[in-house]
């Protein structure tokens, strides 16, 4: 068997994972008015209510998933959720109302759970040296998922707001035979470890990686960063239809953009950004890019400048899997799983928080009674929180923690 189809499903997985949040974002103020009533500033509000229940079963379900993958291996878990995906794009397919909506994402954010196991397994077959450009390839499918959910969401959304999903469960059915075919095993005696509920609960993974060496600090800023950097799903959709008067399709249209430079960045620009700058500089140079352009969209008003920026933006994105790798390699083989998970649930408890605090910015600096008309005003909070991160990280040299390491 081709050794190259195993990394091409898991690649896939995460694409699909990342369609499933890119999918809904064009045509959700549509759909939420379409099913509950409102305006765009009271249809944020329900936006963030669904996110944040989508994270919430990540926070719950990553580690849980990541440690089951360690005992029993990383393909059923991989193929049960897909399956369990499938039927989750049709479930959304029919929701007429709010409620409905809500299950479809609890279903959603229980599959994308598996972010951390599919992480694992590309750990398991990358040499140490290598696990930051795979993790960049992660990354790269995980952009591209921002590509064809919102170009889909856009384009399939013209022919109602249901069109998408029946598309998306089709790519996840079709990725579930690829996978069982082409997808060995990794998880072996060696580094198979025994399951325990005290270590597959978010607190109790998130208590025993903490342990490791470097990883508290470094942790709290992947925590902080996922807040900030989240500003993108929880608001664009709202943000770009009142400032700029974008429909859907130009909505998807401009986060395809950003997915596509974010997979560029990723997948061909990772390796020369590491081998000229380091993982240090390039997670202290990528925070401070995110920063100022953060910064910029706060204010922006023409919807041009805003296209123009979003490549940019997406340089920053060297941030995630730069740290990641330092985390990787702190952990030891049979860790992997369990790392990974508590990073989804990390990651997972900034989704929680972001969508919420983000859409009751953006509502109450659009709504009739605010002493301040300010759209952007959510993009202004990343940009602060994006500097803390830089201040952190600066805390932490870079030395100090190789030794550790070691």
């Amino acid at each position: 068997m081709n050794k190259r189809l195993p990394v091409t499903f898991i690649l896939i997985t995460m694409l699909l994972d990342s369609m499933g949040v890119g999918l809904i974002f064009p045509v959700m103020p549509d759909l939420i008015r379409e099913v509950h009533g409102g305006d765009i500033s009271n249809a944020a509000i329900w936006g963030g209510v669904l996110a944040t229940v989508f994270a919430a079963m990540q926070f719950l379900f990553g580690p849980l998933l990541g440690s089951i993958s360690d005992r029993f291996g990383r393909r059923p878990v991989l193929l049960l959720a897909l399956g369990a995906m499938a039927i989750d794009y049709l479930v959304m397919a029919q929701a007429w109302t709010i409620w409905l909506l809500l299950l479809g994402r609890m279903i959603g954010g229980i599959t994308a759970a598996t972010h951390a196991t599919a992480t694992a397994y590309m750990a398991d077959i990358s040499k140490p040296e290598d696990k930051a450009a795979n993790f960049g390839l992660i990354g790269a499918a995980f952009g591209m998922g921002f590509v064809l959910g919102p170009l889909l969401g856009g384009l399939l959304g013209q022919w109602g707001t249901r069109a998408p999903f029946y598309a998306a469960a089709l790519l996840a059915v079709l990725n579930f035979g690829l996978g069982y075919f082409a997808l060995p095993e990794t998880v072996t005696d060696r580094i198979r470890r025994p399951f325990s509920f005290k270590r597959a609960n978010p607190i109790g993974a998130l208590m025993s990686v903490g342990h490791l060496p470097g990883l508290k600090l470094l942790l709290s800023i992947s925590f902080i960063y996922g807040i900030a950097f989240f500003v993108y799903p929880a608001i664009w959709a709202y943000f770009a239809a009142l400032q700029f008067g974008w429909s859907p399709a130009m909505i998807g249209v401009s986060l395809a953009s950003f997915g596509v430079s974010m997979a560029i960045v990723q997948a061909v620009l990772m390796r020369p950004i590491l081998r000229l700058m380091g993982e240090r500089n390039a997670v202290i140079g990528g925070l401070l890019l995110d920063a100022v352009v953060f910064a910029a969209l706060g204010f922006v008003e023409s919807g041009t400048l805003a296209l123009i920026m979003i490549p940019i933006t997406a340089l920053g994105s060297v941030v995630g899997p730069a740290l990641q790798a330092i985390m990787s390699r702190t952990a030891r083989d049979d860790q992997q799983g369990e790392l990974q998970g508590t990073l989804a649930s990390i990651n997972a408890v900034g989704m929680i928080i972001a969508p919420f605090i983000l859409t009751q910015i953006f509502w109450y600096f659009t709504s009739d009674f605010t002493p301040m008309y300010l759209p952007g005003a959510p993009f202004i909070l990343s940009a602060a929180l994006v500097l803390i991160c830089a201040l952190m990280f600066l805390r932490h040299p870079y030395k100090k923690l190789e030794a550790e390491i070691r």
